[in-house]
């Protein structure tokens, strides 16, 4: 039985010689097929020539790695097997994405060596894993287990089962323009945050659970943007349904990168037979031009843009959504229920 609907886009960026993102959504969200979401961002620079590979990469080794963590996660209510399981997710699996992607990386430079002098000095592993540099957004979902990672920028959104908005990895403190850590870093697993969430009871499930690079938040004229925007989407699905809003993304992110400059994309499940939020605009108006560009709340197609030039700092304090912290408590005690690792 499939337990969640997905949508998914990306769009390349204005000038941009070719898309550096890459996206994945696969499986149905049961105990055989758990459904795995993934987003990344390569760097882009020269520096990063081969960044769009470094995605691809990444993105290839977090499904296949993930997929089989949800299927061993079937048994995860048995005594004990919840703390094991966390303490692997936590540890372990940022370990072995890292390592499977480095691997991957300098497999590739080895069958593809650049043309160069024979005197020339043979780069190092870490200044070749540096071309394929990238950041990655990852969640599993199945039946009894909500499990996300990140590492860099971008964002993941969730829409809790009451409606209630999280955006649970959010960093403490933004990063300053285009830094961000990045799987060619030397130690970049212990970068690496997590999000940990049993699902108990499926009523308490995520409505929706969204995924995104920063070429979406970029785009919005002030920090309360991006939240809204969510908080649309999940209106949108509970009044008009995945088909019409899937037909309608590519609008979206296309307004999004002509905004923000940058590749744009997106990854998104919505729970089967559940409304993905509250709506929050009472006359949504014509679903066939409901499509608003950034810089305008999506739950109000009257309002007028603002130039994404006009953006408040990052970490402004007006961003509500954007910090708030998930249930339960934070610091080295475990929380069964939901945790989330940095």
């Amino acid at each position: 039985m499939r337990r969640w609907e997905t949508l998914a886009g990306t769009v390349q960026g204005v000038n941009k010689r070719r898309n550096q993102d890459w996206h994945e959504c696969r499986g149905t969200g049961s105990a055989a097929d758990p459904l795995v979401l993934a987003v990344a961002d390569g760097h882009g620079s020269a520096v990063h020539a081969r960044s769009e590979l470094g995605a691809r990469f990444a993105v290839d080794r977090f499904v296949s790695l993930a997929a089989h963590f949800g299927r061993v996660a079937h048994d995860c209510h048995e005594p004990g097997r919840l703390a094991r399981l966390m303490t692997y997710a936590r540890d372990d699996f940022p370990r072995a994405l890292v390592h499977e992607w480095r691997q991957a990386a300098l497999g590739h430079w080895d069958r593809n060596r650049p043309v160069v002098e024979e005197a020339a000095r043979e780069p190092g592993p870490e200044e070749k894993l540096v071309l394929y540099g990238t950041t990655l957004i990852g969640a599993v979902l199945t039946p009894w287990l909500f499990v996300a990672w990140q590492l860099g920028d971008g964002d993941l959104a969730v829409v809790e089962h009451d409606g209630t908005l999280i955006r649970p990895l959010a960093p403490a403190v933004e990063d300053l323009g285009d830094e961000t850590e990045s799987l060619c870093g030397r130690e970049a697993w212990r970068s690496m945050r997590m999000h940990w969430a049993p699902v108990f009871e499926e009523a308490r499930a995520p409505r929706l659970v969204v995924l995104s690079t920063d070429g979406l938040s970029k785009s919005f004229a002030s920090a309360d943007g991006y939240p809204e925007f969510v908080t649309g989407l999940s209106a949108r699905l509970t009044e008009e349904g995945t088909t019409n809003v899937r037909d309608s993304l590519p609008t979206w992110l296309t307004q999004a990168s002509h905004y923000s400059g940058d590749d744009t994309t997106l990854t998104a499940a919505v729970r089967v037979g559940e409304g993905a939020g509250d709506p929050v605009d009472p006359d949504p108006g014509d679903p066939g031009e409901a499509p608003v560009g950034p810089g305008e709340a999506l739950v109000d197609p009257g309002e007028a843009s603002v130039p994404a030039s006009a953006a408040a700092p990052a970490g402004d304090s007006a961003s509500v959504g954007a910090r708030t912290p998930p249930p339960g408590p934070v610091g080295n005690g475990v929380d069964m229920e939901r945790n989330t690792e940095t």
